[in-house]
């Protein structure tokens, strides 16, 4: 595993571009609530958002989990902390405060709140508590915040799996893989999304946030896990084609029982546990069929993936707010819903990639406060 995965870079830009399709959808997805809304709202995109909903975030998890292992593998404890803070911590601050900002103030454009001006607004945000009720929130930037808590908690786990006895530990992990596939690790997903039962809403809060903060650190861990033993990837990609299979029907069998209003009660009732065996079944199996593929077909450089690759992160930082500010225009004109979408997701594309080549890409410091490397 010391060759570079382009592949795990090629699948983090991905994920990204799909994140970026997905909040541009947001203001025009049926059932579902957000910062802005469309007075006419589309079934299908709320298919399109909740297709891709199940498998974004978990990829991204693994995938940092992954990372992380590399780096703690070539890091000092004290290396590894700061390398989190550069990364991670710095453009978390210049997000809430610059950043995130004015999204909030759109959106209380859109409830009808007045302001004078986004100045006299700015304020607010140190005056008037958290969000929702207040104006101080990380809104998208939640990933950031969770990522940074789990690398600093998951540090004494990745030791661990460094030394002596935890490569033995991940050996019998493997050993378990040769025989039976990455199916063992549905249980630990499993025994995490219990956790909703008692937290049953994401808050993207951190604090009281047990359910939604418990399972995407277990996707974490196990990106950390997967990561430092071939074995794992072996399997991963001699049976891409069955786990694709697999996530295939599974997809078929839920949407059957969502579309036909055959979901089982929520709550402590047997129909509901299998109901949620089968949706985390769904999404793992998702995700072992996407990094088989990816594994076999992406693992390759080229200079769109080197530009792409330093790029992606400041476009995450920035795309919603841009989603925001022009989607708060573009839902007030009488168009289909299918035009206003294509508009917004291509002006808000462009200005999220422009600002970062004319004014991030170019100078240190500002490369600095976006998480990216001097050039």
């Amino acid at each position: 595993m010391k060759e570079r995965r382009y592949d795990l870079d090629w699948l983090r830009v991905i994920a990204i571009l799909l994140l970026h399709l997905f909040h541009c959808a947001m203001p025009f997805v049926a059932e579902e609530d957000w910062h802005i809304k469309n007075k006419e709202l589309s079934n299908l995109l709320l298919e399109f958002n909740f297709f891709i909903s199940r498998w974004r975030m978990p990829l991204l998890f693994l995938i940092s989990g992954i990372s992380t292992t590399f780096i703690i593998k070539s890091a000092s404890t004290r290396q590894y902390a700061m390398q989190r803070s550069k990364r991670l911590l710095i453009p978390l601050v210049i997000g809430v405060l610059l950043i995130v900002p004015p999204q909030i103030y759109f959106e209380r454009l859109f409830q009808g709140v007045k302001y004078d001006s986004y100045l006299t607004f700015y304020p607010s945000i140190f005056s008037t508590g958290f969000y929702p009720k207040g104006n101080f929130f990380w809104h998208h930037l939640w990933f950031i915040a969770y990522l940074f808590v789990y690398s600093i908690i998951a540090l004494p786990f990745l030791l661990f799996i460094k030394s002596e006895k935890g490569k033995k530990l991940v050996s019998k992990f493997a050993y378990i893989t040769q025989m039976i596939g990455m199916y063992w690790c549905i249980i630990p997903l499993y025994l995490a999304f219990l956790l909703y039962f008692w937290y049953p809403n994401d808050t993207h809060a951190l604090i009281g946030d047990w359910g939604m903060f418990t399972r995407y650190f277990t996707y974490f861990i196990l990106g950390s896990f997967i990561g430092i033993n071939q074995i794992f990837w072996n399997d991963i990609v001699k049976k891409r084609r069955q786990y694709l299979k697999i996530a295939f029907l599974c997809t078929i069998l839920i949407n059957y029982f969502r579309w036909n209003d055959l979901e089982p009660e929520w709550g402590f009732n047997l129909p509901n546990f299998i109901y949620i065996a089968l949706g985390i079944l769904n999404v793992w199996t998702w995700l072992l069929a996407i990094f088989g593929y990816g594994k076999k077909h992406l693992n390759f450089n080229n200079k769109i993936l080197e530009y792409a690759n330093e790029g992606i992160y400041p476009f995450y930082i920035l795309h919603q707010t841009f989603i925001i500010i022009i989607g708060y225009y573009v839902i007030q004109v009488n168009e289909s819903i299918i035009n206003k979408y294509l508009f917004l997701t291509f002006v808000s594309f462009l200005l999220s990639i422009g600002v970062y080549d004319l004014f991030i890409r170019p100078y240190n410091p500002i490369r600095i406060l976006f998480g990216m490397k001097n050039k």
